[in-house]
C-alpha cells in the first residue's frame, strides 16, 4: 500500500487581503498512509486543510484526487469526494444521540431510520475499533467520546480521505494511545490520513510522513522514521532550537500560598471545585493538570479574587511584611496589590485583559494607570516595559505603538504573559501561556516560568501538554471533577500515572508531596 496518490496540491496558494496564509504549496498524501502536518502557529496548516474540505475555496493551484482533477467549493463537494474532516472544536447537537449526530443532514433512507443506522454505526465501531454506544446522548458523553462521534460520521458518510486538525489536544495520554490505534487501523484499510498537530513526540510515534509548512510556504516532506525532534524543529523554525527546558533544583523554598479547603458552587448548584487543599511554594514551579473543564479556571480565579468560594482559607504568606493574609477576603485589586498575578490566557485572548484598539504600551498603562498621581499618566516606563517584552519574547510587530488588535493571537499572548512577569509578582499563575504559540515562543516563555522560580517566586503552571508539565514543573498536583486526585513528584512520575489520576473518581484523600 501507501504508493497511491489519494490527494495531489499543486501550487495552491490563497491570500486574505495583504496576508499570504499559503503560497505555492505542493503536498501528495497516498492511500493507506498517516501524514502529519507540522508548522508554527501562524504557517499555513488549517488553512490548506480548509480549502481541502471545501471550507476556502484556493486563489490559484490544482487539487487532484485520484489522480484525477477536481474543484472544491464547498463541505458538500469535499464529501463527494471521500474528504471528511474533524475539527478542533466539535459540530455536535448536544440533546441529539450519536446516532442522531451522525445521520444528521443526510438525504436518502438513512435520514429517518435510527435504528438502522445504530446498526451501521456498531459495524463501523467493530472494524476500526470504536467504543461507542448509539443511543447516548451528547451532553452525557466525555470529550473522546464526542471525538469518535465526529469521526464516525465523516465515516458514515463514506470518507476515505480524513482530516483531522490537533485531535489530542483535549485527550489524556490513554485516550490519545486509543485514538492512534484507530487511526492505524484506518490507515492499514487503505485510508489517507492527515493530521494537523504540533506535538512533535506525537507525529514520530504516529505518522508515516512528516510534511512542514513555514510562514505559508512548503518546506518539505520527510519520512518519519529518517527524521528526530530536532530536524523537524529547524524545519518548522528556519533555525536551530534548543528543545530542553531547564529545570533548576529549588532552592531555599518557604510556603508561600496554602489553599484549604476550598469549594465553589455555580449558580445551577454544581460545585466547580470540591475540598480543594494544596500548597504553592516560593522557588518552585507548582504543575496543575486535569482534563479540560475539571476546575482548573475555577482554582486560579478563586486565588485571584475573581471567583467566589462557597468554604475553605486561601493563606497567603507575604515576604515583605512576614504576615499571613487571608486571601478570601480581598477583593481582586488588594489580591494583585499583594504580588499574586493571575496570567490567564484565554480562547477570547482580547476579550479578557488586553485592549485590542489600544497600543502596547497604553496596555502596559492598564496595569499602572491606578498608581498615576497626576492626570497626564507617565508614559516612559511602559514604553521602557512594552519594548522589553517586543525584545525578550520576539514580539512580530512594526512598534510598540501597534494596536494590539493587529498582532496574531500568539503575538497577543506573548504581551499578555509578559505584562504579568514584569509585574515583579510573588506568586505567578500561569494558565496555558503557550495556547497556540509556535515553539520557539513556548520554549521562550518555559525559559521565562523557570527564572521567575529561580527568582523565588511561586509559580503555578497550568498546562496541556503533560511532556512539557513533567519536564517543567517540580511538583504536579492532579484535579478531577474538581476534586484533587493525587499529588506527584514531576522529577519521578509518569504520563501514564498522571492520566490515570486525570479520570479518577476522587474520594480518597490526596498524598501531598
Amino acid at each position: 500500500m501507501g504508493t497511491q496518490a489519494a490527494i495531489e496540491l499543486k501550487n495552491i496558494t490563497k491570500t486574505f487581503g495583504s496576508v499570504v496564509a499559503n503560497k505555492d504549496v505542493c503536498l501528495t498524501v497516498n492511500r493507506g498512509e498517516i501524514l502529519s502536518i507540522l508548522g508554527e502557529n501562524g504557517s499555513g496548516k488549517t488553512t490548506l486543510m480548509n480549502m481541502i474540505s471545501g471550507i476556502y475555496f484556493p486563489d490559484h493551484g490544482q487539487i487532484f484526487i485520484d489522480g484525477n482533477e477536481v474543484v472544491i467549493r464547498s463541505p458538500k463537494d469535499a464529501f463527494n469526494y471521500k474528504i471528511g474532516m474533524i475539527h478542533q472544536h466539535f459540530k455536535l447537537v448536544d440533546v441529539f444521540s450519536a446516532a442522531e449526530n451522525i445521520i444528521l443532514g443526510l438525504d436518502g433512507e438513512d435520514k429517518f431510520n435510527v435504528k438502522q443506522s445504530a446498526e451501521k454505526i456498531k459495524k463501523i465501531s467493530e472494524q476500526y475499533g470504536f467504543e461507542i454506544d448509539p443511543n447516548k446522548k451528547i451532553y452525557e458523553m466525555s470529550v473522546s467520546e464526542k471525538q469518535t462521534v465526529e469521526i464516525i460520521k465523516v465515516l458514515y458518510r463514506g470518507a476515505d480521505i480524513l482530516i483531522l486538525d490537533e485531535p489530542t489536544a483535549v485527550l489524556t495520554p490513554q485516550e490519545a494511545q486509543k485514538l492512534f490505534s484507530v487511526l492505524r487501523r484506518m490507515r492499514d484499510d487503505g485510508k489517507a490520513i492527515i493530521i494537523i498537530t504540533h506535538k512533535l513526540h506525537e507525529v514520530l510515534s504516529l505518522s508515516d510522513k512528516v510534511a512542514v509548512l513555514r510562514k505559508g510556504e512548503y518546506i518539505g516532506t520527510v519520512t518519519t522514521k529518517d527524521t528526530d525532534e530536532s530536524q523537524l524543529t529547524e524545519m518548522m523554525v528556519g533555525k536551530k532550537v534548543d528543545l530542553n527546558i531547564s529545570r533548576s533544583k529549588p532552592e531555599s523554598t518557604a510556603d508561600r500560598l496554602e489553599v484549604k479547603n476550598i469549594s465553589c458552587i455555580n449558580r445551577e448548584g454544581v460545585k466547580l471545585l470540591d475540598d480543594v487543599t494544596f500548597t504553592a511554594r516560593s522557588g518552585e514551579i507548582l504543575g496543575i493538570a486535569g482534563i479540560a473543564g475539571s476546575g482548573q479556571r475555577e482554582l486560579l480565579e478563586s486565588i485571584a479574587g475573581l471567583q467566589k468560594l462557597n468554604e475553605g482559607n486561601i493563606l497567603y504568606h507575604d515576604p515583605k511584611t512576614g504576615k499571613i493574609d487571608n486571601l478570601r477576603d480581598k477583593t481582586p485589586m488588594q489580591i494583585r496589590d499583594l504580588g499574586v498575578r493571575l496570567s490567564f490566557v484565554p480562547e477570547d485572548r482580547l476579550g479578557m485583559g488586553l485592549v485590542g484598539n489600544m497600543d502596547i504600551i497604553d496596555n502596559m498603562m492598564l496595569r499602572s494607570y491606578r498608581k498615576g498621581k497626576s492626570i497626564f499618566l507617565q508614559r516612559k516606563q511602559p514604553k521602557d516595559l512594552a519594548k522589553k517584552i517586543i525584545e525578550d519574547l520576539e514580539v512580530v510587530t512594526p512598534d510598540a505603538n501597534t494596536p494590539v488588535r493587529r498582532l496574531s493571537g500568539g503575538n497577543v499572548q506573548k504581551v499578555l504573559v509578559g505584562r504579568e512577569i514584569a509585574a515583579s509578582p510573588t506568586v505567578l499563575m500561569a494558565a496555558y501561556p503557550v495556547r497556540g504559540l509556535d515553539i520557539n515562543s513556548s520554549y521562550l516563555i518555559y525559559n521565562l516560568l523557570n527564572e521567575q522560580k529561580e527568582n523565588g517566586v511561586a509559580v503555578i503552571f497550568v498546562g496541556e501538554d503533560l511532556d512539557v508539565l513533567l519536564e517543567l514543573c517540580d511538583r504536579i498536583v492532579v484535579i478531577s471533577s474538581g476534586k484533587i486526585s493525587g499529588a506527584v513528584d514531576a522529577r519521578t512520575a509518569t504520563k501514564e500515572e498522571i492520566g490515570l489520576l486525570m479520570t479518577k473518581n476522587c474520594g480518597g484523600e490526596t498524598n501531598e508531596h
